[in-house]
């Protein structure tokens, strides 16, 4: 198990086997990785393992289910009250961009959309899960702004998309394809102010 790993069930054995299979996909891919390896780096039986999960394909979506919990739970905390609707902005986009383009999620979302080509449902999962269900916890906030006037907003989700295009756009497919490193701090702060300004130029209350 990885100590400082958040736990998102009450049943630390399920979260260990979902670390190990975790480590176990990354490393051979969801075709060659076996419930038998995983089950030798759990120490324990394959029975063991298909107590908790019946198959390799259902312990994929549970590994997909928990990244997207994971990233949610990481980038979405938007403040409403109290802080500027830029400040907001630009503390969302800084968590958005060094969790979506830092090379560990990347490995996992490589993972997760080469698997969505064999079976969609995972593609699926994953997307209403992860980016769609981001998009939503942004546009709350941006309806909530607009309800006060410090946004001109018509359709919330729309310019939640926008936001979240602006601020990723420009070194998303390098990053995807391993073209650059990671992002330096400066370059992260660089692309969410150049993103924020552009934002709210488009949609400021006084448009």
């Amino acid at each position: 198990m990885h100590p400082g790993r958040p736990r998102l069930d009450r049943d630390a054995r399920r979260e260990a086997i979902l670390d190990v299979a975790e480590e176990v996909f990354l490393e051979e891919g969801f075709a060659a990785a076996s419930m038998s390896e995983i089950a030798a780096r759990l120490g324990g039986s394959k029975g063991t393992l298909y107590n908790y999960f019946k198959s390799k394909d259902e312990l994929f979506e549970a590994y997909v289910q928990r990244r997207c919990v994971l990233n949610l739970d990481e980038v979405y905390a938007v403040e409403t009250d109290g802080e500027a609707v830029a400040e907001s902005l630009a503390r969302v986009g800084r968590a958005f961009l060094r969790r979506v383009l830092s090379d560990e999620n990347l490995r996992h979302f490589r993972l997760i959309v080469a698997e969505a080509e064999r079976e969609p449902d995972y593609g699926r999962m994953f997307y209403e899960l992860g980016p769609e269900r981001g998009t939503e916890r942004l546009a709350q906030s941006m309806a909530e702004w607009r309800r006060q006037g410090r946004i001109s907003a018509p359709d919330p989700t729309r310019a939640a998309q926008h936001f979240l295009a602006l601020v990723q756009n420009r070194y998303f497919k390098a990053r995807l394809c391993n073209y650059l490193p990671e992002l330096t701090d400066a370059q992260i702060d660089t692309e969410v102010s150049e993103g924020v300004a552009a934002f709210l130029r488009a949609y400021g209350p006084d448009r």
